[in-house]
């Protein structure tokens, strides 16, 4: 099994009698409300998902990932993963004397519970116009990400932390009475994370791959209902290794996507009626979308690869959003990073065909457009929401009528 990003798995956990005094100490430090994405960043560094990092990023790290998309130890990085404050803060009166060298308690916005305690390296400025052309590629407030860096304070805070409570809600959204569970079982069991059962840290993964014999891995990043032609792309890559690791995307998306729970359930019926019990794992990743296209599609292969993977599947227009990127930025940029450490499957475009039969491609499909039937998500979409069976060349009947359970399907 490959190692983890960086040469090994990050935990920054406390638990029984340390965290117990790291709580104690954390009420008495200046402290900072956070947004649950920040929340969310929190707990993936803790667990490693985020391995080698083990806080927010400091300035040289932030610069370096920015124009080199490394950290400033040489090893691959794209995305800044940062703690932003404008340095008023709800539960200190204000952050102006918070200096370098300090502690700083981080609090869940929601709830007011301390979530981390930081140990602050750096305060540093930084510019959200360079931040938004170099991770986007625009400065276009349209732009999911864009608008979400225009929102940050005007500061950084760099440092390492310490997870003291988690794991939260991911996204809000309740399951459904209709939602089928599945076998995975996680050390969480918290009431108030719904997808507990799917909810499997790095470290837990790699055991159970381990025990179920799997030496190569792929992983499908998803954060929509499977079609037919995602189900081609899983099975056509699954040929080649021992095992799959499905990871639906669970915590804030745009309006229009697919709500966590409604993916969830389609993939578990999916994986119930379709998939080999001993070749098919699924858990959650709790993470938002950031639609940074090529730069997020080398983040999330090496996600993945702290899970374990060895292989990741990267199709078309893989985290874009509108006509920012090109369908094939996010393959391209991989050859940038012949020192990534996971191998990414490229598949390009696939559709129905009626005189094939089925599920094809480009590559080996003579028939013209005729005989084509497109993976259409918006033509999915529409029939899902009123109610009406897609056809079965679009998507497993078992898949559509657990979709169809749901009163709400989509995030308002």
């Amino acid at each position: 099994m490959l190692k983890p990003h960086g040469g090994r798995l990050i935990n920054r956990v406390l638990e029984g009698k340390k965290r117990e005094r790291a709580l104690e100490e954390a009420h008495e430090c200046m402290g900072i409300s956070v947004k649950d994405t920040t929340v969310r960043d929190i707990e993936n560094i803790a667990h490693g998902v985020f391995s080698p990092l083990d806080g927010f990023l400091t300035k040289d790290d932030y610069l370096t990932v920015l124009h080199d998309k490394r950290l400033s130890g040489d090893i691959p990085w794209t995305i800044p993963i940062l703690l932003d404050s404008d340095m008023n803060g709800k539960h200190a009166g204000n952050l102006k004397d918070l200096k370098e060298g300090d502690d700083l308690a981080i609090i869940n916005g929601d709830n007011d519970k301390i979530v981390a305690l930081m140990k602050v390296d750096e305060i540093y400025g930084f510019d959200k116009k360079e931040l938004s052309e170099t991770i986007f590629k625009t400065t276009d407030v349209k732009h999911p990400g864009v608008s979400n860096v225009y929102a940050m304070g005007n500061v950084l805070i760099g440092g390492k932390i310490t997870l003291l409570n988690g794991p939260l809600n991911p996204s809000g959204d309740s399951q459904s009475d209709n939602s089928q569970s599945g076998d995975l079982q996680s050390g969480d069991s918290q009431s108030d994370d719904p997808y507990y059962k799917y909810n499997l840290k790095p470290l837990e993964v790699r055991v159970l791959f381990k025990e179920m014999g799997w030496r190569t891995i792929v992983g499908f990043q998803t954060r929509n209902i499977p079609h037919l032609g995602h189900e081609y792309v899983q099975k056509t890559a699954l040929t080649f290794v021992d095992g799959i690791f499905i990871n639906p995307l669970i915590g804030k998306k745009k309006t229009g996507d697919f709500k966590d729970g409604v993916i969830l359930d389609s993939y578990q019926a999916l994986i119930d009626n379709y998939y080999l019990k001993d070749r098919a794992v699924m858990s959650i990743l709790k993470t938002g979308m950031r639609y940074a296209g090529p730069r997020e599609a080398i983040f999330h292969a090496i996600i993945r690869k702290n899970f374990g993977c060895t292989h990741f599947i990267i199709g078309r227009d893989h985290a874009g959003v509108g006509n920012y990127y090109g369908p094939y930025d996010a393959q391209d940029i991989f050859e940038e990073f012949p020192d990534l450490g996971i191998t990414p499957l490229f598949f390009r475009s696939f559709f129905h065909c009626k005189k094939c039969g089925g599920v094809v491609n480009e590559k080996t499909c003579p028939h013209g457009k005729e005989y084509r039937i497109d993976f259409s998500g918006s033509i999915m979409r529409d029939m899902l929401k009123n109610g009406e069976m897609p056809p079965k060349e679009m998507i497993r009947p078992e898949v559509a009528r657990t979709i169809m359970k749901w009163d709400e399907l989509f995030v308002n």
